[in-house]
């Protein structure tokens, strides 16, 4: 990781963590990953070699910078927002890393995005937005995910009563394995077995 990146994203931590303290509005809070999951996602997608990324849930775009520094000059990471304010900031965040040709921003619903989306399309597959929402996105995120490739799933500790069915759905799908990570505010990381 480039130094100006890693100050950039210091910044962003700062900036998440004081702006979140301010307000009970959960719309305007950035609600970013920890550091530690950043580098979580940043290994995995090395390690697994992932080069089209899509991320649910761009926020402020933190986690956004930690996956497309992850791909690499050849890969791409589609993320998904519907607050206009978040887009405009993320927008500007890209474009101070220097990192925005490896960004595709989406303005819109999620779910549509996902049902829109070709068969095996993402390699690597991230999701923190509307928990109450995965278990509905299911059978597309299945589908969209290509074979060996990961689904990561954020705040599934501290969020854990939110996302009973979901895991209940992936624990009862054939062909994939599953395993909770107890980093930042929990990982749940699922394998579509190839």
């Amino acid at each position: 990781m480039e130094p100006d990146l890693r100050e950039l994203l210091g910044e962003l931590e700062e900036f998440g963590s004081a702006n979140d303290a301010s307000t009970d509005d959960r719309s305007r809070r950035m609600l970013n990953i920890t550091h530690d999951t950043g580098v979580f996602l940043a290994l995995l997608v090395k390690a697994t070699g992932s080069r089209n990324v899509l991320e649910i849930g761009t926020s402020n775009g933190y986690s956004t910078l930690w996956l497309a520094d992850a791909v690499g000059a050849e890969g791409s990471v589609t993320t998904v927002e519907k607050a206009p304010s978040k887009i405009a900031l993320a927008r500007q965040n890209f474009a101070r890393a220097g990192l925005e040709s490896r960004i595709r921003q989406v303005e819109g619903d999620a779910g549509d995005v996902i049902r829109s989306a070709g068969d095996a399309g993402y390699d690597f597959v991230f999701l923190d937005s509307d928990r109450d929402q995965y278990v509905g996105w299911w059978s597309d995120l299945r589908r969209i995910v290509a074979p060996g490739r990961l689904i990561v799933v954020d705040n599934a500790i501290s969020h854990a009563h939110q996302l009973v069915d979901f895991t209940e759905a992936v624990g009862a799908a054939a062909g994939y394995l599953s395993s909770l990570s107890p980093i930042g505010n929990g990982e749940l990381v699922i394998l579509k077995e190839g």
